[in-house]
């Protein structure tokens, strides 16, 4: 058994090693040397002041998918307040996406190196052109360029997080976005499933393999909140859903002028698409690397 003084001495050492590792560990800033939970900050207020939104078209029943004639309602519009609106629930700013025109809220400031979380839950409402399908939203990340370069002038070039009724973690590519992406490679009429074992496969524009992956497994909740984390480093990301990585993606890039470039950096967009959707809880910290693990999962 170890006496008094022994026991105060192993305290003491312990606590110099505690003292000497915050001081000399991980090449820490003082933003990293705060608690975990002060590092986050929100994003989400109930009047919208950190975002703009972008409205599209108006689909109406009977769409045939063609390229619509009318010029998109464009930023900022009046109708913009009808679509993207605040609510308080129990204290909570929720934001309400009523998915009825096409178009997204976007982040005024750009982001690079980041951990952005959230929480989603679906409403009741579904509009045409996809009052019929699956409810549908999404994440954009990595926004550049003018608004309505994707899908009948609705987004910005970006990377899509997906949001839709059993494809949480889903990764489509947007415009002439592309990224390298672990998977199963497709067969016949299949698309690929990611997979956290798998090689990566070269999936968007300009590559043999097109712009969605499904993700490795369903993890959106059933009735509640489901809790969705997007960690962006150096043109890596990790697609995670209520705890679960169900994607892993790397070397984003996208074309430019006809030459294809990184696309590590941009806005967050959040998409208005033909449901209504509810948000709360949006919360983004930067990030000076990946975690071990999940740099693990870069490596093949």
């Amino acid at each position: 058994m170890l006496t008094i003084e022994q026991t105060v001495n192993n305290l003491r050492k312990l606590a110099i090693g505690l003292t000497a590792f915050a001081l000399t560990g991980c090449s820490t800033t003082l933003r990293d040397a705060k608690p975990d939970e002060e590092r986050w900050q929100s994003l989400l207020d109930t009047a919208l002041t950190q975002w703009d939104n972008y409205l599209s078209h108006r689909f109406e029943p009977g769409y045939d998918g063609t390229e619509p004639d009318d010029a998109p309602i464009g930023l900022n519009q009046p109708e913009g307040d009808r679509v993207f609106s605040t609510m308080m629930v129990e204290d909570e700013v929720v934001l309400r996406v009523s998915g009825e025109i096409y178009g997204a809220v976007i982040s005024k400031q750009q982001y690079r190196n980041y951990h952005l979380r959230l929480q989603v839950r679906w409403g009741e409402q579904k509009w045409d052109p996809r009052r019929d399908l699956l409810r549908d939203s999404g994440i954009l990340y990595h926004s550049v360029g003018p608004h309505g370069a994707e899908w009948w002038r609705s987004w910005m070039q970006a990377q899509e997080f997906q949001v839709m009724e059993g494809h949480m973690g889903d990764y489509w590519s947007q415009a002439t976005s592309a990224m390298d992406v672990r998977a199963y490679a497709p067969e016949y009429i299949m698309n690929p499933v990611a997979s956290l074992t798998q090689p990566f496969l070269k999936v968007g524009h300009g590559e043999d393999i097109a712009g969605l992956v499904i993700r490795s497994d369903n993890h959106e909740s059933e009735s509640d909140w489901t809790m969705l984390e997007l960690i962006c480093f150096e043109g890596q990301s990790l697609h995670i859903v209520n705890g679960s990585v169900v994607m892993v993606l790397k070397n984003s890039r996208y074309e430019k002028d006809g030459v294809v470039v990184p696309l590590d950096e941009g806005k967050i967009q959040i998409q208005s698409e033909g449901a209504e959707v509810f948000y709360k809880n949006i919360e983004i910290r930067s990030i000076d690397s990946l975690a071990e693990a999940h740099q693990a999962l870069m490596t093949e």
